[in-house]
């Protein structure tokens, strides 16, 4: 039996986490959860799962809380401290890393240098710190296993097969809502229209970014550093059936791709049970039934936040960062309605712009330029 620790056990990740690990309670023992703000959810999986610790975003919910927990005595922690003290506990095997944003990114490379496991969902941490992250995966010998679809689906792709041999990746796209949507009608949609995935249940920051297709650009990011790629070798297609997670293009012209019904349980489930497979017993591919697998090319001028993340990536050391506290102020404000569905993207780039890269060796100086891009963000919006 696994002990699992969840962090962001009640956004859409950490609840299709716990559903697996009350499938499987031969299999996963969860010993604590890290929540935000919904207290009721969290309560409500404290009474069920029975964690040890559990901790929250304030001090200022403890006390409702607890109220909510009634005569239950579980330890309740709170801040970033408490997250990172619940991320390295002794007796944890595998963290699920969920917290969405860059607030995830010290509890998930704390838990990596206390030598755990890591299912990791949240990109932003390896976006912002992924030079970080693989100096101290390398020091404490920890596995950071991809939960992200399409990450998860090139790590299957890689089994069995020589790194040295792939000539790229390539990361399927919905596309998003507005696929088809005419380039002039886009300075139009509403939140309601954004949040209007046509194949994934996220949440609303996710969803807005799969709308932008900046969630693929920070996958992009991502993979160039658990697969240790070049920005040249990992390719993005529109997908819109989203039944192909991912491929792997190997140098002798063969593809090998990952296929599955869009269900986060299939990736968080294999992480979570690596080197084996569970049965899930989610509803099954019926390849029968499939109409069509259609494959398209990226449309640059209705996807421009996409490159702005090559961009980024290019330019190396701290601008990645910048792109995500960038983009994370600019979703939150489109979400509030002060900004425009397009100006999410002039947003990142004028931050971008307005930034001389660097090249920070600790978390410290990271959390600084976050601190500053954010700032900068909230100028321009101001």
């Amino acid at each position: 039996m696994k002990s699992i620790v969840v962090l962001g056990s009640t956004g859409s990740i950490g609840v299709s986490t716990l559903d697996l690990a009350r499938r499987f309670p031969q299999e996963f023992k969860v010993r604590g959860l890290v929540a935000g703000r919904n207290l009721k959810l969290l309560a409500a999986q404290v009474k069920e799962f029975d964690p040890e610790w559990i901790s929250i975003r304030e001090e200022e919910g403890v006390a409702p809380l607890r109220k909510l927990l009634g005569a239950r005595r579980t330890e309740i922690l709170w801040g970033e401290q408490g997250a990172v003290s619940i991320a390295a506990a002794n007796g944890v095997d595998v963290v699920v890393a969920a917290i969405v944003g860059g607030a995830g990114l010290v509890p998930t490379l704390e838990a990596v240098r206390a030598g755990k496991e890591v299912a990791l969902a949240n990109k932003e941490a390896l976006v912002m710190a992924g030079e970080i992250f693989v100096r101290e995966t390398k020091r404490t010998g920890v596995r950071l296993l991809p939960v992200d679809s399409e990450h998860s689906a090139v790590f299957q792709c890689l089994q069995g097969n020589h790194r040295e041999e792939v000539e790229r990746l390539i990361l399927t796209a919905s596309g998003g809502p507005f696929l088809r949507v005419p380039l002039k009608d886009l300075d139009r949609v509403t939140v309601k229209q954004a949040l209007r995935h046509p194949n994934w249940k996220m949440g609303p920051k996710i969803t807005v970014d799969s709308a932008t297709m900046m969630n693929k650009g920070l996958e992009v990011v991502e993979a160039h550093w658990l697969f240790d790629m070049t920005p040249a070798q990992v390719e993005v297609v529109i997908h819109p059936q989203s039944i192909v997670h991912s491929m792997v293009r190997y140098q002798d012209g063969s593809v090998i791709a990952q296929l599955g019904i869009p269900d986060m349980r299939i990736p968080i489930a294999y992480a979570l049970s690596y080197p084996h497979r569970l049965k899930v017993n989610c509803r099954p591919l019926e390849l029968t039934r499939l109409r069509e697998l259609t494959f398209l090319p990226v449309e640059k001028k209705r996807y421009p936040a996409l490159d702005l993340a090559y961009q980024a990536l290019a330019a190396g050391g701290s601008m990645p960062a910048v792109l995500n506290a960038a983009n994370e102020v600019a979703v939150a404000a489109f979400l509030e309605r002060r900004i425009g569905f397009r100006a999410i993207h002039r947003i990142i780039a004028k931050t971008m712009a307005a930034h001389a890269t660097r090249h920070p060796s600790e978390v410290r100086e990271i959390l600084e330029l976050d601190g500053w891009a954010r700032g900068k963000a909230r100028q321009l919006i101001g």
